[in-house]
C-alpha cells in the first residue's frame, strides 16, 4: 500500500458480493477466477494477493462466500496478503517446475466448494480467466466434478471491472504522478553513449523512491528501429545522436497500473519523421475530443481509421485507439470496431496513439476516466516534442 492511497478492505467485500449477484442472475453454481504472476488482475481484484512463481485463483459462491486459492509453497504468504477470510492449497496453483511436493496433503477443488458452501455434482461452474486458466487448473475442477457444467464467464469479471471507484482512480492517479516525474528525471539524464537499460534504471530508482509498489509494466526506453515494436523490451542497444527514443514509464499503487509515453528525440527532429511523429499527437489530440459518457465506443474506433486513413497514414496504422486500464496497464474493454457498448461514466482508458513505418513508430499515451461532458486527463498533460541537444 502506499500510505492512505489504496483500496480499504471494505471495498474487496464489496466486490465480493457485486460478484456473487452476477453469480445468481447467470445461474451458476460458483465462479473461479485465475491468475500469475504475469496477469494478475481478477484475482487480485477480489483477494489483494499477487503470486509469485506461483498461480492463484479465487472461488465465489453465489451467497457470497469466496476463498483464495494457492499453490504449495504460498500458504503463508497467501494468509498474510489476503483480503479475503479463507484460503486453500492446491496443487493445480504449482509453480512451472512442476514438483510433486510428495508429502503435501493439499486441498482439491472439492474441499474449496465445501468450504465457501457450494454442494452437489451436476453443478454449472463459471470459470473467469479463461485465457490463464491452464490445463493442470481445468483438469482438476473436472476431476473433482465429472459431471459438472464448465462455462466461460469472463464478461461478469469485465463488467464488474470496467467502471472504476474513487479508491481505483486515486490508485492510478497517484502512480501516473510518480511515472512522470521518472519520465522527466529519464530526460534530464539520457544522453547518446548510454544504454537504453540505463535508463530503465534510473526510471526505476524514482518510482521505488516516491512510493511505487512495482513497475506498472516493463519499462519502455528503446530507440529507432525497435520503436516499430508495438511490445517490447529495452536493451543494451547505446543512444546515438539523431536517435527517436520511445518512453512509456510506469508505476504500481495498490496493484493499479499506471503508464504515461511519448517520443524524446536526441536532436532536431525534421522532414518526414517529424510529420509522422506529430501526426501521432495530432490523432491522439482528436481522440480526447471523441470522449464522453454515451458514445458508443465502436464509432470512435471507426472514425479513428478513417482519421489515419484520411490523413494519408492507413498503411501505418497498428492498432487503436484507447484500452481499458486498471490492474493491468492493458484491460479490457478495448476500443475497437467491433466494440458493442457505450463510454459511461468513471470507465478508465489509456489513449494510446501508436503509428509504425519501416525505420521508427512513435506512440502518445495518456490515462484518461470518462465523464459526462468529456474525460479527465489522470496524468499530466502530454504533447511537447522533446529535442534534446547534445
Amino acid at each position: 500500500m502506499h500510505g492512505k492511497i489504496c483500496i480499504p478492505r471494505t471495498e474487496y467485500k464489496a466486490r465480493v458480493e457485486k460478484a456473487a449477484e452476477a453469480i445468481r442472475a447467470e445461474g451458476l453454481d460458483a465462479l473461479i477466477v485465475n491468475g500469475n504472476e504475469a496477469d494478475y488482475a481478477n484475482t487480485r481484484y477480489f483477494s489483494g494477493f499477487w503470486p509469485l512463481f506461483e498461480r492463484c485463483g479465487v472461488a465465489i459462491s453465489p451467497s457470497g462466500d469466496a476463498a483464495l486459492l494457492v499453490g504449495p509453497e504460498s500458504r503463508e504468504f497467501g494468509k498474510d496478503r489476503n483480503q479475503l477470510d479463507k484460503i486453500f492449497v492446491l496443487k493445480a496453483y504449482r509453480e512451472g517446475a512442476d514438483p510433486a511436493y510428495p508429502e503435501l496433503v493439499a486441498d482439491s477443488f472439492g474441499d474449496v466448494f465445501k468450504g465457501i458452501g457450494v454442494s452437489g455434482k451436476k453443478l454449472r461452474i463459471g470459470v473467469a480467466s479463461y485465457l490463464d486458466t491452464n490445463i493442470v487448473q481445468y483438469e482438476a475442477i473436472r476431476e473433482a466434478f465429472p459431471e459438472a457444467e464448465i462455462v466461460r464467464a469472463d464478461h461478469i469479471m469485465v463488467k464488474l471491472r470496467s467502471v472504476k471507484s474513487v479508491h481505483e482512480i486515486n490508485c492510478l492517479r497517484e502512480g501516473y504522478r510518480i511515472a512522470e516525474a521518472a519520465t522527466h528525471q529519464v530526460i534530464a539524464e539520457i544522453k547518446p553513449g548510454l544504454t537504453e537499460l540505463q535508463m530503465v534504471g534510473v526510471a526505476q530508482r524514482v518510482i521505488y523512491d516516491m512510493g511505487a509498489e512495482y513497475e506498472g509494466l516493463p519499462m519502455y526506453v528503446f530507440a529507432e528501429k525497435s520503436t516499430r515494436h508495438a511490445i517490447s523490451r529495452s536493451s543494451y542497444r547505446k543512444f546515438e545522436k539523431g536517435d527517436i527514443v520511445q518512453l512509456n514509464l510506469s508505476a504500481k499503487i495498490d496493484g493499479y497500473s499506471a503508464s504515461m509515453g511519448f517520443p524524446v528525440v536526441l536532436g532536431r527532429l525534421e522532414g518526414k519523421r517529424r510529420d509522422i511523429v506529430l501526426f501521432g499527437l495530432e490523432a491522439h489530440n482528436w481522440t480526447e475530443k471523441q470522449l464522453k459518457a454515451g458514445v458508443p465506443a465502436a464509432d470512435v474506433a471507426k472514425e479513428f481509421y478513417q482519421y489515419y486513413e484520411r490523413n494519408g497514414y492507413g498503411a501505418n496504422f497498428v492498432y487503436g485507439p484507447l484500452h481499458g486500464t486498471g490492474l493491468i496497464e492493458v484491460e479490457a474493454p478495448w476500443v475497437e470496431t467491433s466494440s458493442d457498448y457505450c463510454f459511461v461514466p468513471n470507465m478508465c482508458f489509456q489513449i494510446d496513439t501508436f503509428i509504425s513505418t519501416s525505420e521508427f513508430g512513435v506512440r502518445w499515451e495518456k490515462g484518461v476516466a470518462i465523464t459526462e461532458t468529456g474525460c479527465d486527463v489522470l496524468s499530466a498533460p502530454i504533447g511537447k516534442l522533446y529535442e534534446l541537444e547534445f
